[in-house]
């Protein structure tokens, strides 16, 4: 695969496809699945804009390149990527945590099983998210990206 800008998050979902989160420029972050030989676009286009404030094509303009499955705009400036598949949180097996740096949330994200991607839930955790990690208990780890940072642990909520 070529036209990667910033790959902060690569994990492989439950399904065995590979999927990707990066950072777009001033807007136009996404989440992509990888497949061998797709271009993904970079620096050709992108949903964001130059630091120079110079506009980039649109990736509607290019049908060559393949589109992200999702992207964000404003950005969430993604932290990590990875797959949920504890007991803890049942209802969320299968689906991607994404740690935002920018907005300071955990974002949850749900797939149709046909390459497609869907929000599903953005949780304002007052930090900058540069990791996100399943524990061996189905608990979620959350790593700040601060100094001194903090690693929080996530379990449901006392009923």
């Amino acid at each position: 695969a070529t036209g990667v800008r910033t790959p902060y998050g690569l994990a492989f979902a439950p399904d065995g496809r590979l999927w990707e989160v990066e950072h777009g420029p001033r807007g136009g972050d996404e989440l992509n699945l990888i497949e061998p030989g797709k271009n993904y676009g970079w620096p050709l286009v992108s949903y964001g804009v130059n630091y120079d404030g110079v506009p980039i094509p649109k990736p509607d303009t290019r049908s060559d390149l393949t589109k992200p499955v999702i992207y964000w705009v404003p950005v969430i400036a993604p932290g990590s990527l990875t797959f949920y598949n504890g007991s803890m949180f049942p209802q969320w097996k299968g689906s991607a945590l994404i740690g935002g740096m920018a907005t300071q949330t955990l974002n949850r994200i749900t797939f149709d099983g046909n390459g497609g991607a869907t929000p599903a839930e953005r949780w304002d955790v007052g930090h900058r998210i540069r990791d996100v990690e399943v524990a061996a208990d189905g608990a979620i780890w959350l790593l700040e990206d601060a100094n001194p940072g903090g690693l929080f642990r996530v379990t449901p909520a006392a009923k």
